[in-house]
């Protein structure tokens, strides 16, 4: 009996023009650790195809997406919830997370000089500062969180409202969740 391939599709600077720096591959995430052995970054078809559309959309703004992190196995999703097991920020993975459905991206904008836009905290910042919508940070970044907002919104992706880096397909929960032996090779 064979298996069916996976349907997730991996997303590099060669195959589309992003930027990628996947926090969990490195100790500049909540665990303070890498998380990943492997860093690669993958989406469902179904995300891949929305996130070529963003990709569009900020082009003739003079803006490049960066990737913190698309699909996480679902063995990933245990060792951030052990280290931070905080349903505001975290889906708990006896749930599951639509990252570990291959379904959503973290992620920021970039301009022409290679800067990332002020989104008023750092990625992964578990703090109400973190909020979209949050009228305690500088107008700039509530400005670039509103420009990335319409970007997604527009290239048809759902927010998550406590994560301004959040991103999410509407039906998220009907994919099935993945885990690291469904990619050909393994990131955990």
């Amino acid at each position: 009996m064979t298996s069916s391939p996976s349907p997730l599709v991996e997303i590099t600077p060669h195959s589309h023009p992003v930027i990628i720096d996947l926090a969990y591959a490195t100790s500049r995430n909540i665990t303070g650790r890498p998380v990943y052995k492997r860093a690669a970054c993958h989406l469902h078809s179904d995300a891949a195809a929305k996130l070529e559309r963003a990709i569009e959309l900020a082009k003739p703004l003079g803006l490049t997406l960066k990737i913190f992190d698309a699909f996480r196995p679902s063995e990933a999703q245990w060792v951030l919830w052990n280290a931070r097991p905080d349903p505001n920020f975290l889906a708990d993975p006896r749930r599951g997370s639509p990252h570990s459905r291959g379904v959503a991206i973290d992620l920021t904008l970039i301009d022409q000089a290679g800067r990332e836009l002020d989104m008023g905290t750092p990625f992964d910042a578990f703090t109400p500062l973190s909020h979209h919508g949050n009228t305690d940070i500088a107008v700039e970044a509530q400005r670039n969180r509103f420009l990335l907002l319409g970007l997604m919104s527009a290239a048809g992706w759902d927010f998550y409202g406590n994560e301004w880096w959040h991103y999410q397909l509407f039906n998220a929960r009907q994919y099935a969740l993945l885990s690291d032996a469904d990619l050909a090779v393994p990131m955990m």
